[in-house]
């Protein structure tokens, strides 16, 4: 291959389908992660508010797997087609009326989670049927990065870093200085800039933007 990165192999031969069971145990393992994440979430709250705060009820909104490949149909030259969408470094966007979506969200759109940076937002989006028709229901699953984890760690002194969320007012539990440097919001395009292009496009649109008040970084 010209790039090794464009390396592939049928879906219906032993490689490819040894890769799709493998990516389904690795999705099943991060969903029941997150799962477990949120049920210490839940413990966590009614530990510290229980008799403090009436209403402390803690409930997952909604959940999905990004960098994933998918069996779908979509519109091929005027015909439905049943297609393996690879969505790698993103995530869908299907728009209002698809039958694949949670009733709750199905005349509205898929919810769309842009996150950004630690220090400077995260968006909330809606797929569109434009996205079905311009990029089989797809967009981006983050501002996506400038600079690598190793360059961002020799880039960024981590507790330098530190101190200059804290004085912004986000609050930081990190595992290690270097782990912390590493996902540093020089390390990320512009989130504000990344989603425009997106909401121009049609391919998703906008509806909240969300400022970080805490970062916990594993």
């Amino acid at each position: 291959m010209p790039d090794r990165e464009l390396v592939c192999a049928p879906l219906s031969s032993s490689e490819g389908q040894d890769y799709l069971a493998a990516m389904k145990a690795a999705a099943n393992f991060a969903f029941a992660n997150r799962q477990v994440l949120a049920y210490h979430i839940r413990r966590s709250f009614e530990g510290v508010l229980a008799g403090k705060v009436g209403n402390h009820n803690v409930y997952q909104i909604y959940d999905i797997a990004h960098n994933m490949a998918k069996i779908e149909t979509h519109k091929i030259d005027g015909r439905q087609v049943s297609v393996c969408v690879h969505r790698k470094g993103a995530t869908r966007s299907f728009g209002p009326g698809s039958d694949v979506l949670p009733s709750v969200y199905r005349d509205i759109g898929q919810p769309v989670l842009v996150p950004g940076s630690m220090g400077t937002a995260s968006w909330v989006l809606l797929g569109t049927e434009e996205s079905m028709a311009q990029t089989f229901g797809s967009t981006c699953h983050g501002a996506g990065r400038t600079l690598s984890r190793k360059k961002a760690k020799k880039s960024v002194h981590g507790p330098s870093l530190r101190e200059k969320l804290e004085a912004a007012g986000v609050r930081v539990r990190a595992g290690s200085m270097a782990g912390l440097a590493e996902e540093a919001p020089i390390a990320y395009k512009d989130v504000n800039r990344v989603v425009e292009v997106v909401h121009g496009a049609g391919i998703a649109k906008k509806v909240a933007k969300l400022t970080p008040i805490a970062v916990i970084k594993g």
